[in-house]
């Protein structure tokens, strides 16, 4: 799957932005500690903006920014035959359009040098009535699947709890509760019984400042 296959599943932005806080939410409860979660959301990334982002400790991640500009998304595969150039692959940033073109050069997303790490980009402004990406030609002999685009943002594609159930119980090493994952997908009210379903050893009052940072109900 190609990023051209993940633009033509993804759901509009308001819903991306929900299961993005959905996912950021629940990675809050699983792992209490920041460092070792997968899925995180800030609501006060920059004035104006919020940022969705996944990292995966091995040099692979993604960051969505949303704003009133639309939303901008870019993902990183450190193994991509497409990370293996000075700058973006050519063509991965060349449509990106002007109300979006600062997330370019953004040095949270960029290496010491300036450079975009980026081997997929995709966007999306208020008027579009679907995601949007260059016309990328990935390298010679590679599928086209060589952006990692289809396990960057597979999540964010299929949006199932039960996805993120499967996850997580590869992820932590634990039994997750597929009810409780649900409500948190459905953003419903945390409370303590729900925020103990998914992990025992944290409570609500624990994750008071994530909630707030992720902007969960």
């Amino acid at each position: 799957m190609s990023v051209f296959d993940v633009i033509r599943q993804l759901p509009a932005i308001a819903v991306v932005r929900d299961r993005s806080r959905a996912l950021a939410m629940l990675d809050a409860i699983m792992s209490p500690e920041w460092e070792s979660r997968y899925y995180s959301f800030d609501s006060r990334w920059a004035s104006g903006e919020e940022m969705a982002s996944m990292r995966n400790g091995s040099g692979d991640d993604y960051s969505i920014v949303f704003s009133a500009a639309g939303a901008f998304a870019r993902g990183y595969d450190h193994e991509s035959p497409m990370s293996r150039t000075s700058q973006p692959w050519p063509g991965v940033v060349d449509a990106v359009p002007q109300g979006l073109a600062a997330q370019v050069t953004e040095p949270a997303f960029c290496d010491a040098d300036g450079t975009l790490r980026a081997t997929v980009c995709f966007w999306r402004e208020p008027h579009d009535n679907a995601w949007l990406c260059s016309d990328v030609v990935p390298p010679a002999g590679s599928g086209p699947e060589a952006d990692g685009a289809d396990w960057l943002f597979d999540l964010l594609v299929d949006g199932r709890p039960e996805a993120y159930q499967e996850f997580a119980e590869d992820y932590y090493e634990t039994d997750v509760d597929l009810d409780a994952v649900r409500r948190v997908f459905a953003l419903e009210a945390l409370t303590e019984d729900l925020v103990t379903r998914l992990n025992p050893e944290t409570s609500l009052r624990d994750l008071a400042e994530d909630q707030a940072a992720i902007g969960y109900p």
